[in-house]
């Protein structure tokens, strides 16, 4: 018995189309934005309005400040974990940590480690993009781009182990 042509067509489109869809989707750590939307994930309703207590206590409407019903998803992790949301906003560490300031710091600090940091990530990422121009190479670009800088667990606790090091709380290598 033969199926009717538009069956087998139908079939195969499907069984096409399926085929197509093995890729995983990477498109989420992708180092750029080449759309020209809005970005969804950067949009947080407003707070739930309240009637203050005292409206004498209200801060001065200033255009383009955050204001009461803005939400501050750090702040609100930082005191859902027990912290200090007030703390986020200090440009120094507090006197309470000076003992771990000075121990970080034994053997120097760069002052401006975040802008070298930014800069050499900017070049690593330029030089990336000039390479993979047609996509061609699966996976997204923050794993291509940054492909040579991975550490070798495995490698690394052999060579370790090798030197006398030990390392008790490594799992096994994978079979």
């Amino acid at each position: 018995m033969m199926m009717p042509r538009k069956t087998v067509l139908t079939l195969l489109a499907a069984a096409i189309v399926a085929g197509c869809s093995g890729r995983d989707d990477v498109t989420l750590t992708r180092l750029r934005n080449t759309g020209n939307g809005p970005d969804e994930f950067s949009i947080l309703p407003g707070k739930p309005l309240q009637t203050p207590e005292d409206y004498a206590t209200l801060p001065q409407p200033t255009p383009g400040a955050a204001n009461l019903t803005d939400q501050n998803p750090l702040a609100d992790g930082v005191a859902a974990l027990g912290g200090n949301p007030a703390a986020l906003g200090a440009v120094a560490p507090s006197a309470a940590n000076g003992a771990l300031v000075n121990h970080a710091n034994r053997y120097g600090a760069t002052p401006n480690i975040r802008q070298t940091l930014a800069a050499e990530d900017r070049d690593v990422r330029r030089n990336y993009g000039n390479v993979n121009i047609l996509r061609i190479l699966p996976g997204d670009d923050y794993v291509q781009a940054y492909r040579r800088e991975w550490l070798d667990a495995y490698a690394e606790e052999e060579r370790l182990r090798k030197r006398g090091v030990l390392t008790p709380a490594s799992p096994p290598p994978p079979r």
